[in-house]
């Protein structure tokens, strides 16, 4: 099971295994409390993407699409997520967006569910 959670919400034993899934490190957070398993960088949108996006919800379905088109160069990272969901009864992708419906973690949720 692949869950999504804000990397400021508090831990729980129900997440599993925690997968940050930002490129950059959530502001006002140290690494000593935040519990995750994996910070998977590489994965996240590209600079470009992510400031063109700047999360405008009118952009959101060009968003999915053009994340996704990213997603297909870094096979190899979503083929370690892919594992991971198979080793763990739980993984939760974490993100630090205020926006809890339009971020890469609802995209990669989708891309790990097919």
């Amino acid at each position: 099971m692949v869950r999504i959670k804000r990397i400021y919400e508090p831990v729980t034993k129900d997440d599993g295994f925690r997968v940050l899934v930002d490129r950059l490190w959530p502001r006002g957070l140290s690494k000593e409390t935040v519990h995750i398993d994996l910070w998977l960088k590489e994965i996240a949108p590209s600079a470009k993407l992510r400031k063109w996006f700047s999360h405008d919800h009118d952009k959101w379905v060009d968003f999915q699409k053009k994340y996704k088109s990213e997603l297909k160069d870094k096979e190899d990272l979503v083929k370690q997520l892919k594992k991971l969901k198979k080793e763990n009864k739980v993984v939760t992708l974490l993100y630090a967006s205020k926006d809890e419906q339009c971020n890469q973690a609802v995209v990669l949720k989708d891309v790990l569910s097919d």
